[in-house]
């Protein structure tokens, strides 16, 4: 099954989603080749103490938004890791369901470049995100090996 496969899969419920995914309570909406969109229903479980969401939940779903996006065009014996992340916070977020859209802006044989833009449930943009992910080859089972 190709990654974009198990991606849509993953929508649909017939794979579990990664386990930090029903642990802050994201999922993946829309997955397209080079294009995944994440929603989050944000509130005060996610707040920082002062109380408003904690920008590390903007952090986690750009990052999964982008690494998806990036996934979605790898070969089925290609994982990928981030090597990179930058993130604007532009305005707070206090209760709204954030959408989050991750594109590839470039991507090479080894090395992508991608960006996220994050909006609350008005469409306003409340944070920018850019990424670089690594492609890591010859590796069929779907997940990073731990190497002692």
């Amino acid at each position: 099954m190709s990654h974009l496969e198990r991606l849509k899969k993953i929508m649909t419920g017939e794979v579990p989603g990664a386990p930090v995914a029903q642990v802050l309570g994201f999922e993946v909406v829309e997955a397209e080749e080079g294009r995944v969109v994440i929603e989050l229903e944000a509130s005060e479980r996610l707040h920082n103490p002062m109380g408003t969401l904690h920008g590390g939940i903007l952090g986690d779903i750009a990052d999964a938004a982008m690494g998806l996006s990036f996934v979605s065009t790898l070969a089925e014996d290609e994982l990928f890791t981030t090597v990179e992340l930058k993130l604007n916070f532009l305005k707070p977020v206090f209760k709204s369901k954030l959408r989050a859209e991750g594109k590839i802006i470039k991507k090479g044989g080894t090395i992508g470049l991608l960006e996220c833009h994050i909006y609350d449930e008005k469409g306003s943009l409340v944070a920018h995100s850019t990424s670089t992910c690594m492609v890591l080859k010859g590796n069929s089972n779907h997940k990073r090996e731990r190497k002692e």
